[in-house]
């Protein structure tokens, strides 16, 4: 059986993930719906032993490197993604100011009727690409990759400016979601 992008179910690694909305839809360009993602992983840290070292929302994907203290992470990973999936959708249905609403929920409709094991609406893509982080140079590399994501998509001209992100941690600062520093 290939371990390529699955967990390995143990409670002391420490992963990078990377996960996104159904068809790359660009959800995240409002700020109420990073807010909501946001809150979700700060109730993890408090309540759901969530240890997040880095992290970055992008428009229409997330990329975190986290570990866990109480749940396998593929538990948490499933229950993070149904809770703000479920979050996100109704601030979605009653945000007044959305103009894409009617789109976006038919979209995720959409791509609920594909998957059988779907209801009604599908937020999430079904993959997280987990990659165990396991020696300095790949932490190093996950972390450049997850905090340089925003300078590549030309949003920002260095990491720690973009808002959503832990790069500012990593530069000297303070971001919104407190983090552990990994390096």
């Amino acid at each position: 059986m290939s371990t390529k992008y699955k967990f390995q179910n143990h409670k002391t690694g420490v992963y990078f993930v990377s996960f996104a909305v159904v068809y790359w839809i660009d959800v995240f360009i409002r700020n109420v719906y990073k807010n909501e993602l946001m809150a979700s992983l700060k109730y993890c840290q408090e309540n759901k032993g969530l240890v997040l070292y880095a992290w970055v929302i992008m428009p229409s994907h997330v990329h975190l490197i986290f570990g866990t203290e109480n749940d396998k992470p593929s538990d948490f990973m499933r229950d993070f993604k149904k809770y703000t999936f479920k979050r996100i959708i109704e601030a979605i249905k009653n945000n007044a100011e959305e103009s894409r609403r009617e789109w976006m929920l038919w979209m995720m409709e959409q791509a609920g009727k594909r998957n059988s094991n779907v209801t009604h609406y599908q937020f999430w893509q079904q993959s997280n690409h987990p990659v165990e982080i396991w020696s300095k140079p790949v932490v190093e590399q996950k972390l450049h990759y997850l905090h340089h994501n925003p300078v590549v998509s030309g949003f920002v001209n260095e990491p720690e400016h973009w808002l959503y992100s832990s790069a500012v941690d990593y530069a000297g600062g303070k971001g919104l979601v407190d983090v552990n520093l990994i390096v």
